[in-house]
């Protein structure tokens, strides 16, 4: 059993990163990474007639992106993991439905990065596939039409709220390949400590974030000194200083290698973002934008990638429920430990 602790596996075979793309919107790339990312575009519909059309669009030009550089064919891929903001995961069927490959389709809100990485790895582990692609995104436009107002409302934000960044990001997940590699990952639990307000995510879903880190480092032994970079996702300024303060409650020294894909993607000071990002292609941007490049540069050794997800919709807010918030975390390392 390749099980470690309650919530955690350690993936011996350690499946690699055959390759990685990226489609960012334009604020995105007009942010501190924007030079990161394989592709930026100025018209986030992509050409197409609406902003949900134009986020299909974003998936099925990432997932070529990503066959093209591992020198694959579609029908080379055994199986896609993907998800997406919207209701029923419509941007990341109705991309896939034109791929023709076996397809399943993923909700974990914000973590849905890692949490289609982290089943990709263990489905590779287990032998069930040479090729597994995980993607997901997000998209401005579309995730304030269903979630907030419409965007000709104009309504004002909040300074706790934090702005869903339009991009996408797929990875492709093999047994054998020059890294890096997937050695572990920690399956998060759902932690819901009663926040209502859909303007402040970051609170809602930092005990889940600060739970998750808690599990791996008690299920596999490590320290955050064995990381170079942890990294949550996205809970942004206000998210990302909660988790500290829980971290320092018990003596977890988290310390400078800690950061939030959501504080990073943007320049909070110039893009007026007010907490930072958000959404599904947040984290996927970070991850297959600076991240991975920078371990492939030798930069990075040792990444813990967290995604983390606030489980609400508009019916549940709407009955005035709380806010559930999830954390996934995959162990990433330059080395086949």
């Amino acid at each position: 059993m390749n099980k470690i602790g309650q919530y955690s596996y350690h993936l011996p075979h350690t499946p690699s990163i055959l390759s990685y793309a990226s489609t960012a919107g334009k604020k995105e790339g007009e942010g501190p990474w924007g030079a990161w990312f394989d592709l930026v575009v100025s018209d986030t519909k992509m050409g197409e007639r609406t902003w949900e059309k134009g986020e299909c669009s974003f998936q099925k030009h990432t997932l070529r992106q990503a066959l093209k550089k591992a020198s694959l064919s579609p029908d080379k891929l055994d199986l896609l993991l993907s998800g997406d903001l919207l209701n029923q995961c419509t941007a990341s069927s109705y991309a896939a439905r034109d791929i023709g490959i076996p397809f399943f389709g993923l909700y974990g809100a914000c973590s849905t990065m890692a949490e289609s990485l982290a089943l990709a790895a263990m489905l590779t582990e287990g032998g069930f596939g040479p090729y597994i692609a995980a993607m997901t995104s997000s998209h401005f436009c579309t995730a304030e039409r269903q979630y907030r107002m419409p965007l000709e409302y104009g309504s004002q934000r909040t300074p706790t709220a934090q702005w869903t960044a339009t991009g996408c990001g797929a990875v492709l997940v093999t047994p054998d390949g020059n890294g890096p590699y997937i050695t572990h990952v920690t399956i998060g639990s759902i932690q819901d400590w009663g926040i209502k307000d859909p303007a402040n995510m970051g609170a809602a879903m930092a005990p889940a974030a600060y739970a998750t880190l808690r599990h791996h480092f008690k299920d596999t032994g490590r320290t955050p000194e064995d990381y170079d970079l942890i990294v949550t996702g996205d809970l942004g300024s206000l998210g990302m200083q909660l988790v500290r303060e829980l971290a320092e409650r018990d003596q977890m020294k988290l310390g400078p290698r800690y950061n939030d894909c959501g504080v990073m993607l943007y320049d909070t000071k110039r893009q007026q973002v007010a907490c930072g990002g958000s959404g599904c292609g947040c984290s996927a941007l970070m991850l297959t934008g600076p991240i991975l490049r920078q371990m492939e540069q030798g930069i990075l050794h040792r990444v813990l990638f967290c995604g983390t997800g606030a489980l609400h919709s508009p019916l549940s807010l709407g009955q005035k429920e709380s806010i559930p918030g999830i954390c996934h975390a995959v162990a990433l390392s330059t080395d086949k430990e």
